[in-house]
Formats: structure tokens, sequence, C-alpha cells
């Protein structure tokens, strides 16, 4: 009995239906492959002799491509089904990847790039779709968390083995990459094809359109979150902030990556519980916790006149990247009636948006008028979507709200 029981505390995915650990094992080797050539990509762009702004096209064409087929991806996923879209997504990068690792010129690396943009949208579309519908509301939470998690965890292993593999070759983590994904591809078609809810749709299905779901008030209040994660967290996080820290703060780059690392810390630390409180709770309450965090950690580097205060502002975001992280995919899955794929693409679509707009919009405004009055743009952002979040109506036990 003693042993049942401490299998059953080290086996978190026992509860849930067999997709969702094929998804999180695909998610793990795609994290861990997408973190093995982020540190190197610009590097290996670089050693084509050209500029800064050409390796940040490198970085922005996949991006780019990326948001601009996410609602091709979702209808495919309604034609097609999941398990389709989601195999042939990751093939289609795996093979854009080897592609690039055996690029002979700066614009056969930006097109094989690119290309592997719209299989991201496919395969990423696909698996918020499937993960949303194969797990009743009271499971919902917890399941988001533990796919983001797998994530989490991969990308904080990927570097490490990025930065060793660039000695030998700034080719290898691309074809590394392009193995891992093939690895992923392969097994989750064969471990997805007994599921029906992964299948091809047949006869005519049910399914939720664009029009139904953004006449819903959840689905709306989804789309100001996860744009809010994407501006803040993906956009400003990742711009910004590590500028003001060195530039007007003056601390060195260890220091800030001590912050960095503090907030992933964090966020992995708290993601379960987040996921279980929103299947227990109710997703309102984990989104205002969420937002409120996002709002403080804004609101302290606005405040920060001591390199110090830097650390419980990045403490703050890994608690909000915890909690917003459910919450976005949970309240979509409660009210989803059917395939939803062009639903699911929007909502990712809306967080790729911020998170390409915020470096530009806030990287002009601090150029103008320094970093405090982007900092306080986010605060005031924040200090909205706090607001919108208290009014999250009940979305759990089957209760599909219309206003």
């Amino acid at each position: 009995m003693a042993k049942s029981r401490l299998f059953k505390i080290k086996n978190p995915l026992r509860e849930f239906p067999r997709e969702v650990g094929v998804l999180v094992f695909a998610s793990f080797f795609v994290a861990v492959g997408f973190g093995i050539i982020a540190p190197t990509l610009p590097l290996f762009a670089s050693s084509f002799g050209v500029n800064h702004a050409q390796v940040g096209a490198i970085l922005s064409a996949f991006a780019f491509a990326r948001f601009a087929s996410g609602l091709v991806a979702g209808k495919l996923v309604d034609t097609f089904g999941e398990r389709l879209v989601y195999t042939v997504g990751i093939g289609f990068v795996a093979l854009s990847s080897a592609a690039a690792a055996m690029a002979q010129s700066y614009s056969q690396l930006l097109l094989f790039r690119a290309a592997g943009g719209l299989g991201s949208s496919m395969f990423s579309v696909a698996a918020g779709s499937l993960l949303l519908r194969v797990v009743s509301d009271h499971q919902r939470g917890r399941a988001q968390s533990l796919y983001n998690g797998s994530f989490l965890i991969g990308m904080v292993g990927g570097p490490v083995v990025g930065g060793a593999l660039s000695g030998f070759s700034l080719r290898a983590p691309l074809a590394i990459y392009a193995v891992l994904l093939a690895i992923s591809s392969i097994s989750a078609g064969f471990l997805l094809r007994g599921s029906t809810l992964a299948a091809k749709p047949e006869g005519k299905s049910e399914k939720t359109s664009l029009r139904e779901a953004l006449a819903l008030k959840p689905y709306r209040i989804a789309l100001v979150i996860s744009f809010s994660t994407g501006f803040i967290i993906f956009g400003m996080g990742r711009s910004i902030v590590p500028l003001f820290m060195v530039e007007e703060m003056q601390v060195s780059t260890t220091y800030m990556g001590v912050g960095f690392t503090l907030a992933s810390i964090v966020n992995g630390a708290l993601l379960l519980r987040a996921g279980r409180i929103s299947d227990e709770k109710g997703r309102r309450l984990v989104a205002i916790v969420g937002s409120s965090a996002l709002f403080i950690s804004t609101a302290l580097l606005l405040v920060t006149v001591q390199s110090w205060i830097f650390f419980p502002a990045m403490i703050f975001s890994g608690v909000a990247g915890a909690y917003l992280a459910t919450v976005p995919g949970s309240l979509i899955g409660d009210v989803l009636k059917g395939k939803g794929g062009q639903v699911i693409a929007l909502q990712q679509m809306s967080g790729d948006f911020a998170a390409m707009v915020s470096p530009i919009l806030l990287g002009a405004i601090s150029d103008a008028g320094g970093f405090r009055p982007a900092f306080l743009v986010a605060t005031i952002l924040m200090a909205a979507v706090v607001l919108v979040s208290t009014r999250i109506p009940e979305t759990r036990n089957s209760v599909h709200p219309t206003g």
C-alpha cells in the first residue's frame, strides 16, 4: 500500500487521459531542442558575416511566420484533426531545422527558419486544442500546468547542452534539434493513433466558430490575459528589462541572470499548485492572483531606485507566470464545444502578437523618455487586467456563459 501511494505521488499523469501524457512527453523534447538552439542560433547567423539587424531577422522570421499562419493552422485542425496536424507540424519543423543546419548562406538560413514557424504554429495549435478537450473541467488547470511545466523544464536544460555543442560546431545544435523533433513527431503519431478526439472528424462534427467564441465573455477575457502575458513577461521581460538593469542600474549580467533565474524557479515551483487551485477554487481567483502579481512586478520596476528591488520584482513575475499560464486555456476549454482550432489559434496569436509588439513599442518609449515611462505603460496595462480579471464568470462544471 505504501509503495502504491508513493507511485501515485511520483506520477502526476496517472489521473489524466493518455493523450495528456503524450503531449507532455513530446513538449519536453521540443523544449529541450528549442533550448539547445536558443543561445547558438544568433552566433550561427552571425557566422555568415551579417549585421545585428540581420541576425535579429532570423529570430523574427520564425515568430512572424508562426503568428501569420495561426488561423490557417486552426483551420487545418478543424478539418484534419489534431493528430495529423500535430505530427506533420513537428515533422515540418524537424525538416526545416535539418535544412537550416546545412544552410550555405544567410538567405537559406532565413528561409528555412521562417518555414519552421509554420510547422510550429501547426503543432502548438493542435496540442492546445487536444489538451483542452481530453480532460474534464475539474482537471483542466492541472493539465495546463503539467504541459507548461514540461516545456519549462526542457527549456532550462537545453541551453547547457547547446552551449557545449557550439564548441564543437554551430550547426550541431540545429541538427540535434531536428532529431529531437523527429522523435517527438514519430512518437506522438504512434501514441495518438487510438485517440478518437485527436482523429480526423467524420461527417458534420460539433465545433466552436470564432464568431461564437468572441461572443463569450470568458473567451474575450482569455484573449486579454494572453495579450498581457505576452506583452509583459515575454516582450518587456526580454527586451527593455535587461537593458534597464545593465544601463541604468549598472549591474552585471550575472546579477541580472540571478534575477531571471529566481523568476524561473518560482514559476516552476508554483505551476502545479496554480493548476490545482484553478480546478478547485475557480479560474477567477487564479487570474486575480496572477494579474495582481504581474502588476506588483511592473510597479516595482517602475519605482526601482536600488538594484536589489529587481529581485522581488522577478519573484512576483515568476508567481504571475505560474498562475496566468493556466488561465486562458482553462477558460477556453470550459466554454469550447467540440473542435475549435481557430479559437485556440487566435488565443495563441494574441500572446505572440503582444510579444512582437512590446519590444518595439516599449523600446521606442524608452528611447524617447527613458525606461520609467515604458514601465508606467506596463503598470497601467496590468492595473486594467486586474480589473478585468475580477469580471471573470465561473466557467467550470459545464457552465457556458453567453455574455
